[in-house]
């Protein structure tokens, strides 16, 4: 997300201490190239390519990424009233959320051809799938359940951390039964139960990258998550960032109060 009201309730969420949930540290298995003019919203690996869908009005885009080379192989500009967001595949198709124009896309997945476009309310931040449901963020601990046919809510999870609601909950993917979601200005990633909506686990990706030596600090956060199910890689990356790590999860300590 783009704004910077969301700073008050990331204070909260780094003063509220959760126990016995644990943390997980990481190990860098690869690094690659990533676009600095990207301003990351959506990821996924698909076939041994990054999708992804990058923000701000005006210069939002659909790309279609080498992982090796970073190389854009196919691009799609965004209509400039529309701030591109997440982005998810669903069979053949590629569908892709706006911020505040409570307006999404559907593409075809090979040409990035647009074909039609639906609507929903409030914010759209950032979608994931399993093989029966999309899930969409909006920047609540609310996560809803999208049939991918209609692209219709037909439910929804609230995702708490020991009984506390997470705010903030951005880009998302689905990682082996779980759900992945960055928290929007942290160095986390939650790891979500999708039958309950309990955090099961945090990801803190703290030292990955020297934020300090980026062009906007503030803004260009940790976001982006995708999970290549068939080789078991797990790669995020940050809006602006110039890499897209490959890691691997290593279990550090459980929560603690303080």
């Amino acid at each position: 997300m783009f704004r910077l009201v969301g700073t008050l309730a990331l204070l909260a969420f780094a003063g509220t201490c959760w126990a016995a949930i644990p943390v997980y540290g990481y190990k860098v298995v690869h690094v690659y190239p990533h676009d600095t003019s990207a301003y990351t919203e959506g990821l996924f690996y698909r076939h041994g390519f990054i999708y992804e869908s990058s923000g701000h009005f005006g210069t939002s885009t659909l790309r279609k990424v080498q992982l090796d080379t970073g190389k854009v192989v196919q691009l799609r500009h965004v209509p400039p009233q529309y701030f591109g967001e997440g982005i998810v595949a669903w069979k053949n198709r590629l569908i892709q959320l706006s911020w505040k124009s409570g307006t999404g896309f559907v593409y075809d997945l090979d040409s990035l051809k647009p074909l039609r476009h639906f609507s929903y309310s409030g914010e759209g931040w950032a979608l994931t799938a399993n093989s029966k449901h999309l899930f969409m963020s909006d920047g609540t601990p609310v996560l809803r359940i999208l049939d991918p046919r209609t692209l219709r809510q037909t439910g929804q999870i609230t995702v708490t951390a020991d009984g506390v609601p997470v705010e903030n909950l951005n880009e998302l993917e689905w990682v082996k039964g779980e759900i992945y979601a960055n928290v929007w200005l942290s160095n986390r990633i939650a790891r979500i139960d999708p039958a309950n909506g309990h955090v099961l686990g945090w990801i803190d990706l703290s030292g990955l990258l020297d934020t300090s030596r980026l062009q906007d600090p503030v803004n260009d956060v940790l976001n982006g998550i995708a999970y290549d199910a068939r080789h078991n890689r797990l790669f995020v990356t940050g809006k602006c960032w110039p890499k897209l790590f490959q890691i691997r999860l290593v279990k550090r300590t459980a929560g603690r109060r303080n």
